[in-house]
C-alpha cells in the first residue's frame, strides 16, 4: 500500500518559469525535486537547499519570506549567473518576460541602456540587476545610471534586494 502522492512534479525547463501549483504542493516535493525548481527562480544552489530543508512552508507569502531571509551575500555571484543583462534580446522565458517593458524601446534608449550595463560591469565586476517587471526602458535606464554612484559595498546590498524581488515575483508565479 502506497502513501498519498507528493503531489505533482514540476514543469522545470529554461524557456518558462516552472510551475508546480501551489505552496502545498511544493511541500511535498522530493528534495531534488523541490531543490531544481528553486534553482530555475534563482541559479543559488545554497539558498534553493535551505528553502527546501525549511518546509513546509504552508502558504505564499511564509515561502517568499523565507525566500527573502535565505538570501546572502554569498548567493548573489552564483544568482547573477543565471540573469542577462538588461535590454538583451536573447533573454528567455521569466527573464524576457520581466524585461518585457524593455522590448518595444526606442533605438538610442536601447543603445544607452547597452552603455549603461557595460559602465555598471565595468564599475561592479558583475551583471546590472533589477527588479524590471513592469518597468519601462527609460526607468530601467535611469535606475542603472543612479546606480552608479554607489559605492561597491552599497551596490551588492542594492543588487541583493533586487534579487530578493525577483525571486519574490518568480515564486509567485510558480505557485500561482
Amino acid at each position: 500500500m502506497t502513501g498519498p502522492s507528493p503531489g505533482p512534479t514540476p514543469v522545470v525547463g529554461r524557456s518558462e518559469t516552472p510551475t508546480v501549483g501551489t505552496v502545498v504542493a511544493f511541500d511535498a516535493l522530493a528534495p531534488a525535486e523541490a531543490v531544481a525548481l528553486l534553482q530555475e527562480i534563482c541559479t543559488a544552489p545554497r539558498w534553493a537547499r535551505e528553502l527546501v530543508d525549511g518546509r513546509p512552508y504552508g502558504c505564499l507569502e511564509k515561502l517568499q519570506a523565507a525566500a527573502e531571509a535565505a538570501l546572502t551575500d554569498a548567493d548573489l555571484d552564483d544568482a547573477l549567473a543565471g540573469h542577462p543583462r538588461i535590454g538583451d534580446r536573447t533573454a528567455a522565458g521569466a527573464a524576457r518576460r520581466e524585461q518585457a517593458g524593455v522590448a518595444g524601446a526606442a533605438p538610442e534608449t536601447l543603445a544607452a541602456l547597452a552603455a549603461a550595463n557595460r559602465a555598471y560591469e565595468a564599475r561592479f565586476g558583475y551583471v546590472y540587476l533589477v527588479c524590471a517587471g513592469g518597468r519601462s526602458a527609460e526607468d530601467l535606464l535611469a535606475t542603472a545610471r543612479a546606480r552608479l554612484d554607489h559605492d561597491p559595498a552599497e551596490e551588492r546590498l542594492v543588487a541583493l534586494g533586487e534579487l530578493a524581488a525577483i525571486n519574490r515575483l518568480r515564486l509567485a508565479q510558480a505557485l500561482r
